[in-house]
C-alpha cells in the first residue's frame, strides 16, 4: 500500500479515493498526533478549516470538522478561501493547525486534504507519517480515546477571515495600484472573491473572468492552466495586465498588455530586481528549481543575482529558503513564495506585487519581463524504460555529453526520472526551437535504446 501523503497532502478522486470516512479519520489522527507531540499542551486546541468551491468540499469539510471536534479541537470554519489564506490565518490566529480542502489545479472530481502546523507552515514529513500510521491503525479497528461533555470541540464560522486576509495582502504592498486596469481570472476557484477584492482595495480598476464558481466548474477552461480566455480579455479591455490563478490560488501566471504570457520565471525575475532595489532580497539570491528556464539563470547572472536551484516542487524551494534565510523563490509554474509575507506560495500576493512594480515604475509588464529572454524549452517523455539507470548508463551519459557540446553556453540538457511513472523526462533548452527539438529527439532515442 502506497503512502497516502504526497508532496502536497492527500489527494484523489473525491468519494472514491478520498472519502468522508478517510477525511474524518485523518483529522482525528492529526489531532491525536499533534496532542502527543505537545502542540496542545496547556490550552484548548484550535484549528482553522477552509476549502475551495468544489462540490465535494462541502461533505469533506463536514467530515474534517466532525473529526476535529470529536477529538476535542475547537474549529474556526473560514469557508471558501485560498490555500495561502488558510495558512496565513492559522498563523495570525495562533491556531494549533490548519486544514485546507483542495486539489489545486486538478479537475473538479478530485479533492485533497492539506494540514498546516502552528504558524501556517507545512507539517513536517515525520508528523505526516505518524498521522498516516495512526489513521491506518484506527481504520482497522483500534478504538479512539474520545473526550465527552465539555471536552468535545466547538465549531463556529469565522467570516472575518476574508477581510483579515485581504487586509493583510493590501497591507504588505509597497505602493498602490491606482491607474492600472487589471483582468483577473479566478479559475472559478478559491480566489474568485478574494483576488478581485484585494486588487480593487489596492486601487486597480478590475475586470473579472472565471469568478463565478458553482461547485462544478473549477479550472474548467479558466485559470493558470488555460490562459487563452485571459489573453483575449486583456486585449479586449485594453488592460495593463492580466492575472491568472489556479483552483486554490497558491500560484499566479500573468499576461502582458499584448496578450503574451508571463510565466513564473519571468515573474520571479521582475520581483527579484524589485526586492533587491528595496533591500529585501536577502543575500541577493533567488531560489528556483532545476526546471527554471536557462534564460532566467542567464538574466540573474547578468543582473548580479545568484540563483540557487532545487529539485522540482515548491516544497523543495520552500525548504531551501527556510534553511538559508532567503526571501524569494518559486517555480516556472507560478508558485512564488515571498517568505517575509507568506509561508507558502500565494498567487494573489504574487499578482499584487507584480502589479505594484508596474505601477511604481510606470513601465509596461512586457518591458519589465523583458529582463529575461525565455529560451525555447522542449520536454519529451520516454516511457517504458528502466528509469533507475538514467544516471548510471554510460550510453546515456555519452549522449548527454554530445548534446551539451552541441548546445554550448546557450543551451541546457536535463534528464529526470518520473516520480510516479516508468518513464524518463528529457528536457532541452536552446536558443533556437528547431535545435531544441532536434537535440531532444536524439536524446530521447538514446534513452530508449539504452534503458528500454
Amino acid at each position: 500500500m502506497g503512502r497516502l501523503f504526497g508532496t502536497d497532502g492527500v489527494r484523489g478522486v473525491a468519494n472514491a479515493d478520498l472519502t468522508a470516512e478517510m477525511a474524518l479519520g485523518l483529522s482525528v489522527a492529526a489531532a491525536h498526533v499533534l496532542a502527543e507531540a505537545g502542540t496542545f499542551e496547556g490550552h484548548r486546541p484550535v484549528a482553522v478549516v477552509g476549502r475551495d468551491p468544489r462540490a465535494s468540499g462541502e461533505f469533506l469539510e463536514a467530515a474534517v470538522v466532525a473529526g476535529l471536534a470529536s477529538a476535542g479541537v475547537d474549529v474556526l470554519r473560514v469557508g471558501v478561501l485560498p490555500t495561502p489564506a488558510v495558512a496565513h490565518l492559522t498563523g495570525a490566529l495562533d491556531a494549533d493547525l490548519g486544514v485546507m480542502l483542495s486539489a489545486s489545479h486538478n479537475p473538479m472530481p478530485d479533492n485533497g486534504i492539506k494540514f498546516f502546523a502552528r504558524g501556517g507552515h507545512k507539517l513536517a514529513d515525520e508528523l505526516e507519517d505518524r498521522i498516516e500510521t495512526t489513521y491506518r491503525a484506527h481504520a482497522s479497528g483500534e478504538p479512539w480515546d474520545r473526550p465527552t461533555g465539555a471536552g468535545v470541540g466547538r465549531v463556529r464560522d469565522y467570516d472575518e477571515g476574508f477581510d483579515a486576509y485581504v487586509a493583510h495582502l493590501v497591507g504588505v504592498l509597497p505602493n498602490r495600484l491606482d491607474g492600472l486596469k487589471v483582468v483577473i481570472d479566478g479559475a472559478h476557484g478559491a480566489a474568485a472573491r478574494v483576488s478581485p477584492e484585494a486588487f480593487a482595495r489596492a486601487g486597480a480598476e478590475v475586470v473579472t473572468i472565471g469568478t463565478d464558481p458553482d461547485g462544478l466548474n473549477i479550472n474548467d477552461g479558466y485559470g493558470s492552466t488555460h490562459l487563452a480566455r485571459l489573453q483575449a480579455a486583456v486585449v479586449e479591455h485594453r488592460a495593463d495586465l492580466g492575472i491568472a490563478h489556479d483552483g486554490d490560488a497558491d500560484r499566479c501566471l500573468a499576461v502582458d498588455a499584448t496578450g503574451r504570457e508571463v510565466d513564473g520565471d519571468q515573474i520571479l525575475a521582475v520581483l527579484a530586481l524589485a526586492m533587491r532595489e528595496a533591500g529585501e532580497l536577502r543575500g541577493d539570491t533567488v531560489v528556483g528549481t532545476v526546471m527554471s528556464n536557462l534564460g532566467f539563470k542567464l538574466a540573474m547572472r547578468r543582473e548580479g543575482v545568484e540563483l540557487v536551484q532545487t529539485a522540482v516542487g515548491d516544497r523543495y524551494v520552500l525548504e531551501e529558503m527556510k534553511a538559508r534565510g532567503y526571501a524569494l523563490g518559486g517555480e516556472q509554474s507560478g508558485h512564488v513564495i515571498v517568505l517575509d509575507h507568506a509561508t507558502t506560495g500565494d498567487g494573489t500576493l504574487t499578482g499584487l506585487l507584480l502589479a505594484a512594480r508596474v505601477a511604481a515604475t510606470g513601465r509596461a509588464l512586457a518591458d519589465l519581463a523583458g529582463v529575461m529572454e525565455r529560451l525555447p524549452q522542449v520536454l519529451v517523455n520516454v516511457p517504458d524504460v528502466d528509469k533507475s539507470r538514467v544516471t548510471s548508463s554510460a550510453d546515456v551519459a555519452a549522449a548527454v555529453a554530445e548534446a551539451e557540446r552541441e548546445l554550448g553556453e546557450t543551451g541546457r540538457v536535463l534528464l529526470r526520472p518520473s516520480g510516479t511513472e516508468p518513464l524518463v523526462r528529457v528536457m532541452v533548452e536552446a536558443a533556437d526551437i528547431e535545435q531544441a527539438r532536434s537535440v531532444a529527439g536524439r536524446l530521447a532515442d538514446a534513452v530508449k535504446s539504452a534503458l528500454g
